[in-house]
């Protein structure tokens, strides 16, 4: 088990240093989320957006819990780019040919793409609150929104890695989240409640993990305990199948790749 841990720490720091030596990518990381999606969004329709429709004081208390959910769904689904480059040019296969525990590289991805999410929401969070958006559950509530979000971007970083070992090129690879993270936003609750959508798109966002995810996050930066622990409760118990399903076929994936 020791050696174990020491092969998890010494793989997630080289994914670290990795984004350390890339500078504008490491800035870029934290600050996209933030500056493209709560500033300029927010602000664009904070006059547009109707308060009794979107139910919160304003657009971009609205927003905010969208925005923590999009960033974990974009880090989630893009969490197997590096393993695809190492696919690609040659180091995966050297990495598994070392006596390693395969599963290492596995677990090691997931604590950074986890770490750098996690750091992502706080900032999102800190951001949110020069605009006078603080959590109403305080504290606690945070910690809530990081665990639900984690939960989340655990099953999506599965399907990216199964992504990275199916796909014969990073073009496939990106064709593919292009394809399925744009309809995940639009068919959620991130931009407009489901209230304000028509039927049929209403209809499909309930069958959307984000949307669900969402709805948690909402009521926890919005209204506080009251309102928010039924939907925490209920995206919890669906966090759990989606994880299972998601974690079975990426174990799936892995296997087949490495024979």
């Amino acid at each position: 088990m020791r050696e174990y841990l020491q092969e998890i720490l010494a793989l997630t720091m080289r994914w670290v240093r990795r984004l350390s030596r890339e500078k504008f990518s490491m800035l870029f990381t934290l600050v996209q989320p933030m500056l493209f999606w709560l500033i300029f969004f927010g602000n664009l329709f904070q006059r547009a957006a109707d308060t009794q429709v979107v139910q919160a004081p304003n657009y971009m208390s609205f927003l905010t819990a969208g925005v923590v959910v999009m960033t974990v769904l974009n880090n989630g689904l893009a969490g197997g780019v590096d393993l695809l480059f190492d696919k690609e040019n040659g180091f995966l296969e050297r990495l598994m040919a070392t006596p390693i525990h395969r599963t290492s590289i596995i677990v090691s991805r997931f604590l950074f793409v986890m770490g750098i999410t996690a750091l992502q929401i706080l900032v999102i969070l800190g951001v949110a609150s020069f605009f006078e958006v603080r959590p109403a559950t305080g504290i606690p509530g945070v910690a809530v929104i990081l665990g639900i979000g984690m939960l989340f971007g655990i099953g999506l970083t599965a399907i990216s890695m199964a992504m990275a070992f199916s796909v014969r090129s990073h073009g496939d690879f990106f064709s593919v989240l292009g394809f399925l993270s744009l309809p995940m936003i639009f068919l959620s609750s991130a931009l407009v409640p489901l209230a304000a959508m028509p039927t049929w798109m209403k209809t499909l966002a309930l069958f959307n993990p984000m949307t669900w995810v969402i709805d948690a996050v909402r009521p926890l930066i919005l209204s506080g305990w009251d309102a928010a622990i039924p939907s925490v409760l209920a995206a919890l118990g669906l966090l759990l199948v989606f994880d299972a399903l998601c974690l079975y076929g990426g174990a799936r994936a892995f296997q087949r790749a490495v024979g």
